[in-house]
């Protein structure tokens, strides 16, 4: 079970060499047509310097993968206990879901130079950042299967006498497997950004370390065998936990990424004093873990700000409109890049499944390509896109475009392939032409799961852009958390911290609320599911 239907042996295998093949082909003539340009090292150069520093490159990489390795096991492990608290107290889903969300949005790059003071030297802020760069991926598909389980089942447990628990575990949890496979398998390569993006904020090993070396040393070489490495490896860790899921449990998933859209229910000022709610609750809830957590541990306020410090910082201090000045002039050149690049993203990835759609024949030669650049950490393909469009916006939301691009293609695709057999055969019979079946059938079916990637890709668009902002640009709020880190500033770097955890969920929800007008309209029966 995997996010794209598993290739059939031996053809698969010629197709998939083929597409290498062609990737290399058109990797060393694009090499050579900037040759001297410092923007594109070869595929000959690339396999030189792996060859010469392959010592080096391979110490790196063991610490990188220790350190996602311990990350992914403890983010999937707090997924699954989230998700086990929401099925067994079910009460508790809306304000669970709602807070796992916010502290997924929480931005990586300002989180990591907070963990590294908090920590100390070690590897705590890459295996933190490596588990919050999972457990909501792994969260979200696991909720969903474990209400996924069809009725006559639980009738079946009944039957035999059974109780609510022998119904938990013989149902509910066989149920989910296959989402919880999904889910591992998304969580693989987040595991392996969240570790380098966390070797960026101060280790001393890895291969975040190493990117940033070249980067710095514009030695193109190393920058594109580091990419190299990191892509490899996050696809061989995607690769296997799919063969793994094969084997445990073939059943797909008929949703994926997202829990399904429940419609709204009740006069309209009911459903919005119940969300008025819910936010209130989970901002108390955040304020009270956060405010808790820095006192349990005794934390000193001047790294670790309380609420009440923002509080003051944004609100009551003498300077307070000067420094929400200063976050407001950030937040608009993030959102300046972040949106267009999310857009293009979302829209590329979806017409190119339906073009797919379409044209199955070039499904061969386009998938495996677009799982391999699926797997390549941001943290990696940054500075190559800086490189070769430069340090401005058009370098910037390109690299916000492709870290949404691939997810929204992978996520139609599967949505896609959910048009029931039965409305197509018909549509078939009655010569209907390709089109008007993509356009009555498939494109309905593709909703949900395009609604699901675009909700997942909010948070992945602010960490791109502000690794961006970071690494390149020296604009938006990316490059202001970086600029409080080394000033200490750490007022304004939580304040920054907080700025963009909540424009993500912000964000979040609002593709949410259009998701319900738009499956609303087209398709309401998904409304149901």
């Amino acid at each position: 079970m995997t996010l794209l239907a598993q290739p059939r042996w031996p053809g698969a295998v010629g197709r998939s060499l083929g597409s290498v093949a062609l990737v290399l082909v058109l990797w060393h003539l694009m090499a050579l047509s900037v040759a001297g340009s410092y923007m594109l090292a070869g595929p000959v150069a690339v396999g030189q310097y792996l060859a010469e520093n392959h010592v080096l490159i391979g110490r790196a990489l063991w610490v990188t993968v220790q350190n996602a390795g311990w990350g992914f096991l403890a983010g999937n492990l707090a997924a699954i206990v989230l998700a086990l608290i929401v099925a067994l107290v079910p009460q508790s889903r809306m304000l669970v879901s709602a807070v796992a969300l916010v502290v997924f949005c929480l931005p990586l790059v300002a989180t990591g130079p907070v963990l590294r003071v908090l920590y100390g030297p070690g590897p705590g802020p890459q295996i933190t950042l490596a588990a919050l760069s999972v457990y909501f991926t792994t969260f979200i598909p696991l909720l969903v299967g474990l209400r996924a389980a069809p009725g006559n089942w639980f009738d079946m447990i009944r039957l035999y006498g059974r109780g609510t628990w022998s119904a938990f575990v013989h149902v509910r949890i066989m149920a989910a497997m296959p989402y919880l496979m999904a889910g591992l398998q998304v969580a693989a390569p987040a595991a392996f950004l969240g570790a380098m993006v966390g070797e960026f904020t101060g280790a001393e090993r890895g291969l975040g370390v190493l990117t940033l070396r070249a980067m710095r040393g514009l030695d193109v070489e190393a920058t594109w065998a580091i990419a190299l490495v990191a892509a490899s490896v996050s696809m061989l860790a995607y690769g296997a936990i799919g063969l793994l899921a094969d084997r445990i449990s073939p059943a797909r998933p008929e949703i994926l990424l997202a829990t399904g859209t429940t419609p709204p229910r009740g006069p309209l000022a009911l459903r919005a004093l119940r969300g008025l709610t819910l936010v209130l609750a989970t901002g108390a809830v955040l304020v009270g873990l956060w405010w808790l957590a820095m006192e349990v541990f005794a934390l000193s306020r001047f790294f670790a700000k309380r609420p009440d410090d923002i509080w003051r910082y944004l609100v009551t201090a003498a300077n307070a409109e000067a420094h929400r000045a200063t976050l407001w002039a950030a937040s608009q050149a993030t959102l300046v890049q972040v949106v267009p690049g999310y857009l293009a993203g979302l829209g590329f990835g979806a017409g190119l499944a339906l073009l797919l759609a379409l044209a199955p024949v070039l499904a061969g030669a386009v998938l495996p390509l677009a799982i391999a650049l699926r797997s390549v950490p941001i943290v990696a393909t940054a500075p190559l896109i800086v490189l070769a469009l430069g340090r401005g916006p058009v370098g910037t939301i390109t690299i916000v475009a492709v870290m949404t691009f691939f997810p929204a293609l992978v996520a139609c695709i599967h949505g896609l392939r959910q048009a029931p057999g039965q409305a197509l055969d018909l549509m078939r019979l009655y010569a209907t032409n390709p089109l008007a079946r993509l356009w009555h059938a498939q494109l309905p079916a593709m909703l949900p799961a395009f609604f699901a990637a675009a909700r997942l890709s909010v948070p992945a668009a602010i960490l791109a852009v502000t690794v961006a902002e970071w690494l390149a640009t020296g604009r938006g709020l990316g490059a202001l958390m970086a600029m409080t880190a080394s000033t200490s500033d750490y007022n304004l770097l939580w304040s920054a911290i907080l700025v963009v955890a909540c424009g993500s969920a912000l964000g979040y929800g609002l593709v949410g609320l259009v998701e319900r007008a738009v499956l609303a309209r087209v398709a309401p029966e998904q409304l149901r599911r």
